[in-house]
């Protein structure tokens, strides 16, 4: 019992420094560059760079316009992560719980619309001066002259939390408890 505190340390701190991260890193982005349409700041010319976008969908733009069904998932897997993080006991099942948590939350905080940025004029379909519900991305790819979908710090981490998932699937086996 005396090590399950400190793995709930772990999963909170590293939800709260990610989820921070990732909107104080989309607020700094869209507060320089403004709206997707604006203009595009190199960090290696042609290659890795900051630009603005909005998300209505999910990984790689699927299912634009589907922002309630996105939501009602993101609440659903924030719960089953909570449940999952309670009975887990290994130390990387909880980073990869915590980075995938602190995704699912800096993701659901732009969808809910509480970055409180408006659609301004010049976007077709949208009314000018209604809110946006969509995720907010910043990070520009180019892959041999190609750009990759735009991203923020939240799709990194859910990433990473995926990639951490495989690697304990492979590396530990499940020990019956006694």
């Amino acid at each position: 019992m005396k090590a399950v505190f400190p793995r709930y340390l772990l999963f909170a701190a590293i939800v709260a420094v990610g989820t921070a991260s990732d909107l104080a890193t989309k607020s700094w982005a869209f507060g320089r560059l403004g709206m997707p349409g604006g203009r595009t700041e190199w960090l290696w010319p042609g290659r890795v760079g900051f630009q603005t976008s909005l998300n209505e969908g999910a990984l790689f733009g699927l299912g634009q316009g589907g922002v309630p069904v996105f939501v009602a998932i993101s609440v659903l897997a924030g719960l089953a992560i909570v449940i999952w993080l309670v009975r887990v006991r290994q130390w990387l099942l909880t980073v990869a719980l915590a980075c995938i948590a602190s995704g699912i939350l800096g993701n659901l905080y732009d969808r809910l619309g509480l970055h409180g940025l408006q659609w301004p004029d010049g976007f077709p379909g949208r009314q000018p001066g209604t809110p946006v519900h969509a995720v907010r991305d910043w990070i520009l790819v180019m892959i041999f002259g190609w750009p990759w979908p735009n991203f923020n710090i939240a799709d990194s981490l859910l990433v990473c939390g995926a990639i951490l998932l495989v690697w304990h699937a492979f590396r530990y086996e499940e020990k019956p408890e006694a």
